[in-house]
């Protein structure tokens, strides 16, 4: 089976601790993740987020709902976590989220995400033709869902436009 890599990087005007807080509650997970998805935390609130901590979501694709449960792998406060799928679409969903302040109040947010598709040896026919487009599409509106809650700093600005327009000509063409 084929272990594929997604990758992404924003920087956003707050500091490390307010990007890691952010991060840290569960709940704006919902708040980042574009509609499409019906994306739902199942775990009831609170949720203590600290290595060994289990939460539940379900969400739906294409009307199709199911459950999706991680676990919080590693913990290091305002420097990184690590959330692995227990239960869900992927063999392999291993995401870490790491914080590093570059300047006073710039905080660079990476992703890190590897994973695997359950389908064998056609998993890469999958993969091609509409799993990477979806993660790309997820990963993007994710993206300009932070700069609108966090805000964006001025050079990452023209980026954060053009992706927005993408995303918002998806969301008109889905309602």
């Amino acid at each position: 089976m084929k272990t594929y890599l997604l990758e992404r990087e924003q920087i956003v005007p707050k500091s490390r601790e307010e990007a890691f807080a952010f991060f840290s509650d569960a709940f704006n997970l919902e708040r980042i993740t574009p509609p499409f998805l019906r994306f739902r935390i199942l775990t009831s609130p609170p949720i203590r987020m600290e290595a060994g901590t289990l939460i539940e979501y379900r969400l739906a694709l294409f009307g199709i709902g199911f459950r999706w449960k991680t676990l919080i792998e590693s913990w290091e406060p305002e420097t990184h976590f690590v959330d692995r799928q227990l239960k869900g679409p992927y063999s392999l969903w291993h995401h870490t989220h790491t914080f590093e302040e570059i300047a006073p109040g710039r905080t660079r947010m990476r992703d890190l995400v590897c994973y695997r598709l359950p389908m064998g040896p056609f998993g890469w026919i999958a993969h091609r033709l509409f799993v990477r487009r979806m993660l790309d599409q997820i990963f993007d509106y994710r993206a300009v869902a932070t700069a609108q809650i966090l805000g964006r700093v001025e050079e990452d600005a023209a980026h954060s436009k053009a992706t927005t327009a993408s995303v918002a000509q998806t969301a008109g063409a889905r309602g």
